[in-house]
């Protein structure tokens, strides 16, 4: 359920030995199923839901829920510069990422911008559970196949002395490139994250120049060799 628009304060029909939860996430239907398993466990309830970042700062702030949980793959603002603002705002708060992406480039980022966890949503029914009891007690979640990934390639680029070109990368261009990775074109990507085409070509274009990349097939053969190197 949202937050009542019709008043200031905020309503928290639950017992106070019940921890309370707001999910952003912009599916209607991903919010349902989450939220059900959430509450199945009767230890946590969800007070409140948002389907993007503005929505979600109004939200916490009128119900000041005990976690967030948030996607990454937000329309207009994304997860992650949600994650900032609500860190801006309030510190203490724990979030919780739960993701598509499935590349340790994201978790890193979610962590460094504040998130205290990172589940994939393909594992998010089986783990997100254990997940919020983690983040509850102070302890750093990430899931198991992100965790070994994370682990990986942070040994690899000890050992290679590596430093990746896509870091340069800004998360929403991060975001654009392994979408192109996917063989996505610019109308498909600016549906997915409810874009307009002529801002990804924006993005595509920095993308480009970031890399040092000489036209746009190059940035699609680029996104589909990083791709295909990260999911070896």
């Amino acid at each position: 359920m949202k937050a009542d628009k019709s008043t200031d304060k905020p309503t928290k029909p639950f017992s106070p030995n019940v921890k309370s939860i707001v999910i952003v996430d912009d599916h209607p239907l991903f919010r349902k199923g989450l939220q059900e398993l959430i509450q199945s466990d009767g230890t946590f309830a969800v007070s409140g839901e948002a389907a993007d970042a503005a929505e979600a700062m109004d939200v916490i702030r009128k119900l000041t829920p005990d976690l967030a949980i948030v996607d990454l793959s937000l329309p207009g603002a994304n997860g992650i510069e949600l994650i900032k603002n609500v860190r801006a705002e309030f510190p203490k708060l724990p979030i919780l990422v739960l993701s598509m992406h499935d590349e340790s480039l994201y978790a890193l980022r979610a962590l460094r911008a504040g998130a205290e966890g990172y589940v994939m949503k393909h594992e998010a029914m089986a783990n997100v559970i254990q997940a919020i009891r983690e983040v509850f007690s102070g302890r750093p979640y990430l899931s198991p196949a992100m965790a070994a990934q994370v682990i990986t390639k942070f040994a690899h680029r000890q050992a290679e002395g590596e430093a990746d070109a896509v870091e340069r990368l800004s998360d929403r261009e991060l975001e654009i490139l392994e979408l192109i990775g996917k063989g996505n074109d610019v109308r498909q990507i600016a549906k997915l994250l409810h874009l307009s085409p002529k801002t990804v070509e924006t993005h595509r274009s920095h993308i480009k120049d970031k890399l040092d990349l000489k036209n746009s097939r190059e940035v699609a053969r680029f996104a589909l060799q990083w791709l295909s190197t990260r999911n070896a």
